[in-house]
């Protein structure tokens, strides 16, 4: 410790001493299986977010660095408003292992009793399942071609789109609609798929005219999937909670797997369930890795 420093307090070189930012804006860093998130509580005040502020913030090595950034607003149909931004700015209607760490945190303030999330999408009902899990109903799962949507009809369950850039050739995806849109091949070895270079190539085909989540998917067994994703907006992530749910909902339209089953991503497994009534069930571990406060010069008007 330099000699001019006070004990617990820490100075650099001919310094001032370091001292909490006065009208620092609070924040969580939350995670669902490394999907991770910046979540900003602003129900009390609002927070003005653009493009390149929720993109400073998402920087890895300039900002806090996070998948998606998320912010709690207030609701007149539930106990919150959930609002998503990706890494590149962009808002998007729905993000799976965002609403169990928000579901958590509200969960939490009601004493553990079940909660309503509101999205761009609808409404998300969640309640606590196991130790730190969280269990949410995602919804009905959209599979008509206008509701996902693509450019043109087409067979949802088989769409003729190609990734020549492949060997072997990955091709014939199943279109899913989780609030987002998804494409989901079926590989015989996940593993060996070049995402980096897959993902970008979906993601932007003209056939999804909002982008596309992009998923390979290896059946394990009836009840087990191993799935790798590149999110829209955001690259390869760790985890994807409406992809997982989008992949059950593509297996079992293809005969593959049961209605139930363990969904392998490389963050870890999520447990999900497409029920007779159309709704998905998605449940997952949720973590919190720090709080602080960001400087409020890092949301300066873009």
């Amino acid at each position: 410790m330099p000699a001019d420093s006070a004990a617990g307090e820490w100075r650099g070189p001919r310094s001032r001493p370091i001292t909490p930012l006065m009208g620092a804006l609070p924040f969580l860093k939350m995670h669902g299986l490394g999907n991770d998130f910046v979540v900003i509580d602003a129900r009390r005040a609002g927070v003005a977010l653009g493009r390149d502020r929720v993109r400073a913030i998402a920087a890895r090595r300039t900002g806090i660095g996070c998948d998606q950034l998320i912010t709690i607003e207030r609701s007149g149909r539930a106990d919150a408003f959930m609002r998503i931004h990706n890494a590149d700015g962009g808002e998007v209607g729905a993000c799976g292992n965002g609403a169990r760490c928000v579901a958590q945190l509200l969960i939490r303030e009601k004493a553990g009793a079940p909660v309503v999330i509101e999205t761009a999408e609808g409404l998300l009902a969640a309640q606590a399942a196991h130790a730190d899990a969280v269990t949410v109903d995602m919804g009905p799962t959209r599979l008509d071609w206008r509701e996902i949507p693509l450019a043109r009809e087409m067979d949802t369950l088989e769409l003729d789109l190609a990734v020549p850039a492949t060997k072997p050739v990955l091709r014939d995806p199943v279109a899913v609609g989780m609030g987002n849109p998804h494409a989901v091949f079926f590989v015989v070895d996940a593993a060996a798929i070049d995402l980096a270079t897959v993902g970008p190539l979906v993601e932007n085909h003209p056939l999804y005219p909002e982008r596309t989540n992009v998923s390979v998917a290896q059946v394990l067994a009836r009840d087990r999937i191993r799935l790798r994703v590149w999110e829209r907006g955001v690259g390869i992530t760790l985890a994807c909670g409406t992809a997982a749910c989008a992949t059950l909902v593509a297996a079992v339209r293809r005969g593959l797997t049961e209605r139930a089953a363990e969904i392998v991503l490389d963050g870890g497994p999520l447990g999900v369930e497409w029920r007779d009534d159309g709704h998905v069930l998605m449940t997952g571990p949720v973590a919190t890795s720090f709080s602080g406060s960001v400087d409020p010069a890092t949301l300066a008007a873009a």
